[in-house]
């Protein structure tokens, strides 16, 4: 390997701002926000009679071209909180691990990625249910919606009406679903990118980053899918309607194997974009604000 690569290398394991991760995030989330919003309709369908583009286009007939961003504060305030921690716990636990320049090996990479994932998941639970009831509400009966304004509006209307604990529900999937998630977008990331590196053929540039973030962005969605679409049903679900996580996967097994991966196709198409725009963004602000 070249010299020119081995600084490269180098590049990848420095320093970074522990906090970058979560702005990226939040950037890169107002971007993608109406693929989320349609995965979650896609997802809480009782039966698969709407793909992708109908679903989109019934949005926009019943609530206009704003009605693909129901929900948008809550999902900047869900990257604020979870991002800004899974991201953040990342970076330092790493520079905890590392010995001098040396980049860690891939088993230290999931287990550090996952573990900040669950944590972080935790952290952005309140904004996250809250962001699922928004994006929900319109298919839901008039007298039956929350009609939450922003995400402020949301936390505390739930919490005063059900208590400040439904701020925390389907946290079990949540945080199941986010280990698994910043394991593939973070670590799978970075080791991507290291072995990229290593090759010689490849610099620390737009291009790599680009391909890293596809690929980890590709395999976050395949690993997460199940977890994801347990997680809105549990979060949009009424007081009640399911006893516990297990009794959701029963019903939600008994709409067929693929009932586990409704909403995939909206899923990669949001998850993959927004992976490599966090990345992109990411990068580009380590370059701006660097540690040292």
């Amino acid at each position: 390997m070249s010299g020119a690569s081995k600084k490269d290398v180098k590049v990848v394991i420095k320093k970074q701002r522990w906090y970058l991760g979560g702005i990226a995030s939040a950037m890169a989330a107002a971007c993608t926000h109406p693929l989320d919003l349609l995965k979650v309709h896609l997802q809480t369908q009782q039966n698969v009679t709407k793909g992708l583009i109908a679903m989109g286009v019934h949005v926009v007939k019943v609530q206009g071209i704003t009605g693909l961003y129901a929900g948008l504060t809550a999902s900047m305030m869900r990257q604020l909180t979870y991002s800004t921690t899974r991201y953040g716990l990342y970076e330092i636990w790493s520079r905890m691990l590392r010995k001098g320049d040396e980049p860690l090996p891939f088993y230290q990479k999931a287990i550090v990625g996952g573990s900040a994932g669950f944590l972080g998941a935790f952290v952005g639970n309140p904004a996250d249910v809250i962001n699922v009831r928004m994006q929900n509400d319109i298919k839901l009966p008039v007298e039956q919606r929350r009609n939450y304004k922003h995400v402020f509006h949301g936390l505390y209307k739930s919490g005063t009406q059900e208590g400040v604990l439904v701020w925390w529900k389907g946290v079990s999937m949540t945080s199941t679903r986010a280990l698994l998630i910043t394991f593939a977008q973070v670590a799978c990331y970075d080791q991507v990118k290291q072995t990229l590196l290593y090759t010689g053929f490849f610099q620390d540039n737009m291009i790599t980053h680009f391909t890293s973030s596809f690929i980890a962005g590709t395999i976050a969605t395949g690993v997460t899918q199940p977890f994801d679409v347990m997680k809105t049903r549990l979060m949009e679900a009424r007081p009640g309607q399911y006893k516990n996580a297990f009794q959701c996967f029963v019903y939600t097994a008994k709409l067929g194997p693929m009932g586990f991966y409704k909403g995939f196709v909206p899923s990669w198409i949001r998850i993959a974009p927004y992976t490599i725009l966090t990345w992109m963004i990411l990068e580009q602000l380590r370059r701006a604000f660097p540690y040292e």
